[in-house]
Formats: structure tokens, C-alpha cells, sequence
């Protein structure tokens, strides 16, 4: 009797040991038919039993490697080439994950608001290009949009092969900005978007970031006190009222969206917590970003609060400045043709300063906005526009990629010469109209008025106006939506700026 009790209580104690065993599991940004960033060391990790032996094999290299006491593990592959199909092998002490037709190319990452998001079968003439989309080199995968207080480790979501089905509701920003880097390169490409409709920048940067930089503390208290006056209760009843809403045709516009505030996307960090650091160390190239219309009250503060979003994801993912290219916000809303102060203007410049970091890029789109829609349909052109940045920056062919930009300013006779850097040979004109519209100029009562403008030479434009006979300031497409109508000779418009420094609208929110 003695000896089997003790007989069956180590039958239990195998029992339990075996059911304890956890699977060795990796996050699903792996998966089959990922890629993975060629000619760079690439981190794979994931969880296993405490102290676990885990061997990773992929081509000729094998990799070995003990899980932590929280069971938490990772390695490093040794640069790849690009190419494939590979198969990526995870085995532990009693599991093992199989990773089939891996491929190894360029990856990025695809990030951002409802801009980005916006799915390719939405865009202008998006079903046409569907229909060619099947691409075997070209491998999407797309991160639901999930706001968490805390960090979490995994998403739900799977590494697709490009299909007319898969594409259609892929981002139209990317698959076009993939498709291009792919046909140029001739190697695989991975695109993942991370973006989330209506998402504000505070929301991509972990909450510890965000406190130390010690900018943020109203912006962080504002919040918190929505998520504290918040309730279940209060969510259904918001709920109820939306569901109504739509099953009457949606008859109310000023019927809002519900935005948990516990859970949305403008809390600080939660899309950062929910959507980034489930993906953060996957190897890539870069990023490219198209948010601010979320921010866009907040121009002032938006010029410390980018390049902080910048910095954070490349300490974070520890690559080095990696490429991050941005669109600047299109125009949108009435059409503005006499001086006025603008938010939109001036998030707009808060991003042509983040141009200062290095290794970053900005597209200028302030003539393909849509005044009764916030979100241009013409992705094709915006995603263009960045693969230029990527192949002249990063892959090393000639093209064209940088907007004029304003340069310097002297007094002229008349008024003021305008002088403009990254102009093309061919030099700066004026598009649809003989006359270049969009410039204002003031004198030193800051009173802005319109101005007269001139192409000299190509790179020069002089402005002037009878109204202000002593100059000493001018703004160009300076409004939410201006007429202005200033480019090179490759299409690419002058991005919008102003010669002063007076305070503007949004200068309470820094």
C-alpha cells in the first residue's frame, strides 16, 4: 500500500510537470511568409520555460540561447542576404515552432493616423490596382488597433502573401510605397502597418518617455481625469446612442464616435503599449509616418513632441537613426485666398522642423488635399512622393526627392527677394496659372496683406505689394487650405513657410 502511493504520486508529479511545460512561443510578427531585413542583424525572442535550452536555425546559422527566470529569451541572426524561401526553426526542450517561406528583403514599418490606415479598395482607382496585386515578393501584415495602460507582448494578427483580397484592405500608403521599393529593387519587401485612425502623437510614446521629458504633465493630467470620470456604464450608454445613430442613417453629425477614453487612441502611450511594443526590435529599415491632423490645435507643442515620437522608437529599437520619412498634413477645409492665422499652418512647420534630426524626409502634399474631406483620396502620388526620399536616400538612385524649401530672404526694391534651396535644374514655376499664387507679405505692423510674386532665375522668387512699402516679412500657402500653386520642374510644390517668428494661434499649447 505504501509503495503505491508513492508509485502514484510520482505518476502525479510527472502528470503535473508535463502539464506545466509551456510551449516555447514567439510573437506573431513571426510567422509564415514574413520578412525578414536583409544585411543586418535581426532579433528574434519570444517565452519558454524558466531557464529552457532554445536552439533558432535559419540557412547555414544556429543559434543558441537559455530563457530567463521569467522565461523570457531572444537572439540575434547574423546578417542575411536577400532572398529565400527560408524556413525559420524555434525548437526548445519539447516544442518547436516552424516558421515555412521566409523571405529576406527590405523591411518597413507604415505608421501613423487614418491617413496611413486608409485602405487601399478607398483610394482613387484603389480596385484597379487590386487586381494586379498579386506580388509573391511582396508580404504584408497589419496590427490591430489596440489601446492598452500597460505594455503588452503579442497582437493578433499574421504575415500575409500580397493578393488582390489581402491588398484591398492593406493601406493604401503602403502597398503602393512597397510595390514601388519592390519593382525598383528587385528584392522581397515586408510591410507592417502599426497605425490607427484618429490617433494623436502623444499616444505612439511609451507613458516613462513622455514624464521624463517633463513637457507633457498637463497633457498627461487632462487625460487621466477623462479616464477617471469614465465608467462602464457610461461607455454602453455612449454605445446605445451610436448604435441609434447609425441604424437612423446617421441623421445627427454632431453625434460623435465613441472613443473609450480608457482604452482609446489620444491617451498617452496606449497605441504604444497596445500596437508598437508587441513589434519593437523587429528588424527593419525605417519608418514612414503620416500623422498630425489629431494634433493639429497643438502646432507649438507638436515641434518638441515629433521629434520625440523620432527619437523614442530609434532608442527604443536600438538600430541607430534609422530613416523615418513624414507627409506633411495636406490641405483641407474652405479655401483661403486673403492672410489669416492657421493651426493647420502651423503643425505644418512644426514638422518641416523636425527636419533637423537627421536621416529624416518630409513629403509636401499642399496640392492634393481635399477641402471637404480629411483624407485625400490620390494615395498613389503621397506614396510616391516618400518611395522617392527611400530610393534617392537609402537605395542610391537618382531621383528627385526634395521639396524647395525655403532658404533666405534680402530686400529688393520693390519688396523682398525670396531665395529657395533643393530647386531642380530646371528651376521653380508656377502651376495651372501664369501668376504664382500664395505669397503674403507685412511690414513691421504685422499686418499680412496678398502679394504679387515672380519667378526670377531658379531659384528666386520676388514678392511684393503696393499696400506695404517697407517689407520685412512673407508667408507662402500659409492657411489650412491656401492657393498656392509654387513647384520645381519635377512636380513637387514648395513647402509651406513664413520668414517670422510672431507668436501664432497655438502658441499656448507648447
Amino acid at each position: 500500500m505504501y509503495n503505491m502511493s508513492i508509485f502514484s504520486f510520482l505518476c502525479f508529479l510527472l502528470v503535473v510537470c508535463a502539464v506545466a511545460r509551456a510551449e516555447v512561443s514567439l510573437p506573431h510578427i513571426f510567422g509564415d511568409h514574413m520578412v525578414l531585413q536583409r544585411d543586418q542583424v535581426n532579433l528574434v525572442w519570444g517565452k519558454a520555460d524558466a531557464l529552457e535550452s532554445i536552439i533558432v536555425t535559419i540557412a547555414e546559422q544556429s543559434h543558441t540561447t537559455v530563457a530567463d527566470l521569467d522565461g523570457r529569451w531572444s537572439v540575434e541572426l547574423e546578417p542575411l542576404l536577400a532572398g529565400g524561401p527560408y524556413e525559420l526553426k524555434v525548437a526548445g526542450e519539447h516544442t518547436a515552432k516552424n516558421y515555412k517561406d521566409v523571405l529576406v528583403g527590405e523591411v518597413w514599418i507604415c505608421s501613423g493616423q487614418s491617413n496611413m490606415k486608409w485602405p487601399l479598395s478607398r483610394s482613387n482607382h484603389g480596385e484597379l490596382y487590386a487586381l494586379s496585386a498579386n506580388q509573391p515578393e511582396l508580404r504584408l501584415i497589419t496590427v490591430p488597433t489596440v489601446g492598452r495602460a500597460t505594455a503588452q507582448d503579442d497582437f493578433g494578427g499574421a504575415w500575409a502573401v500580397s493578393s488582390p483580397g489581402v491588398a484591398s484592405d492593406f493601406s493604401a500608403i503602403g502597398y503602393y510605397y512597397g510595390l514601388r521599393l519592390q519593382q525598383t529593387l528587385g528584392v522581397p519587401v515586408g510591410l507592417i502597418d502599426c497605425s490607427w485612425g484618429g490617433s494623436t502623437a502623444e499616444t505612439w510614446i511609451p507613458r516613462d518617455r513622455l514624464e521624463a521629458s517633463g513637457d507633457y504633465a498637463d497633457l498627461i493630467e487632462r487625460a487621466e481625469a477623462k479616464v477617471s470620470a469614465y465608467s462602464d456604464a457610461i461607455h454602453e450608454e455612449r454605445l446605445a446612442q451610436h448604435r441609434a445613430w447609425v441604424a437612423a442613417g446617421r441623421p445627427d453629425p454632431k453625434v460623435p464616435w465613441v472613443n473609450d477614453p480608457r482604452t482609446g487612441n489620444h491617451r498617452p502611450a496606449n497605441a504604444y503599449n497596445g500596437m508598437l511594443h508587441p513589434i519593437q526590435g523587429y528588424g527593419m529599415r525605417g519608418v514612414i509616418w503620416y500623422q498630425g491632423e489629431s494634433n493639429s490645435g497643438r502646432g507649438y507643442q507638436y515641434r518638441d513632441l515629433f521629434p520625440l515620437v523620432i527619437q523614442t522608437w530609434r532608442d527604443l529599437w536600438g538600430q541607430g537613426d534609422f530613416p523615418f520619412y513624414w507627409v506633411q498634413l495636406a490641405d483641407f477645409k474652405e479655401e483661403v485666398t486673403m492672410p489669416s492665422e492657421s493651426y493647420w499652418a502651423e503643425l505644418r512647420e512644426a514638422q518641416t522642423m523636425a527636419l533637423a534630426l537627421p536621416n529624416t524626409g518630409q513629403v509636401v502634399i499642399i496640392d492634393q488635399g481635399e477641402g471637404k474631406d480629411i483624407h485625400p483620396r490620390n494615395k498613389l502620388t503621397v506614396a510616391n512622393r516618400l518611395a522617392r526620399i527611400a530610393l534617392a536616400r537609402d537605395y542610391e538612385y537618382e531621383v528627385a526627392y526634395q521639396n524647395p524649401r525655403y532658404a533666405s530672404m534680402l530686400p529688393d526694391a520693390e519688396g523682398l527677394m525670396v531665395s529657395f534651396k533643393n530647386t531642380s535644374v530646371e528651376g521653380l514655376r508656377a502651376y495651372d496659372t501664369q501668376e504664382v499664387a500664395g505669397f503674403t507679405i507685412a511690414g513691421a505692423d504685422r499686418v499680412f496683406v496678398p502679394a504679387h510674386a515672380t519667378v526670377i532665375g531658379t531659384h528666386q522668387v520676388k514678392v511684393w505689394s503696393d499696400r506695404v512699402t517697407d517689407p520685412v516679412a512673407v508667408r507662402y500657402a500659409w492657411a489650412d487650405n491656401p492657393v498656392a500653386n509654387l513647384q520645381d520642374r519635377n512636380g513637387l510644390p514648395v513647402t509651406p513657410f513664413r520668414t517670422d517668428d510672431w507668436p501664432g494661434v497655438s502658441v499656448e499649447s507648447r
